[in-house]
């Protein structure tokens, strides 16, 4: 028996997985969790196999919760469930240590292959998407994404600085960096940009 945990926000969706999966002989849906913070304190008590996580939750995202796990707990394998066919995700998501990016407009019976298949030391990943990732490679570092993320929730540039302790100064020549980069035609189209690749 695999031992899954599923890891959404939406309580319906979880809910609706959870049945689908419960039919498989094979499959127990031992835990669920409506965040990656939540789910990984759950992964540390035991007994989990494979979480199924969605990406953007609060608290902790599928991504992190991913990168988390792999660091963590290297024997769980993660595949994550999105409604996002976006390269950036799918590339950050294997980078991250995912084993399985799925998307949620493929039949049911997939995702309960993939646990099993994944299960056994497979990846299961969509060969369009794979292409896509490595074709467009994210140009942004790490602090970068930071600001932009600041920016995407209307910070102005003195509190993005306050917040990740860094000067106003370098906060313009992150933003600027990022501009670049994008051909974006300033702070906000760049996070729009960077998002819509999947990049934040």
């Amino acid at each position: 028996m695999i031992a899954v945990m599923l890891v959404e926000d939406q309580a319906m969706v979880r809910g609706a997985l959870a049945a689908l999966l419960e039919i498989e002989d094979d499959l127990d849906v031992v835990a669920q969790a409506a965040d990656g913070r939540e789910a990984l304190q759950r992964v540390g008590r035991g007994g989990i196999d494979v979480v199924v996580t969605d990406i953007e939750m609060p608290a902790m995202n599928g991504l992190e919760l991913s990168a988390a796990i792999r660091r963590e707990h290297p024997g769980v394998k993660v595949v994550v469930l999105t409604t996002f066919a976006r390269a950036g995700y799918f590339r950050r998501a294997m980078e991250g240590g995912a084993a399985g990016y799925l998307l949620k407009d493929a039949p049911a019976t997939a995702l309960a292959d993939a646990i099993r298949r994944i299960h056994a030391g497979q990846r299961v990943v969509d060969p369009e998407l794979a292409a896509e990732a490595w074709a467009e490679p994210d140009p942004l570092t790490h602090r970068e994404r930071q600001v932009l993320r600041l920016v995407e929730r209307g910070r102005p540039t003195a509190e993005i600085a306050h917040e990740l302790s860094l000067s106003e100064g370098t906060v313009r020549n992150y933003l600027s960096s990022a501009i670049t980069k994008l051909d974006a035609s300033g702070r906000s189209d760049a996070a729009a940009k960077a998002r819509s690749r999947g990049w934040l």
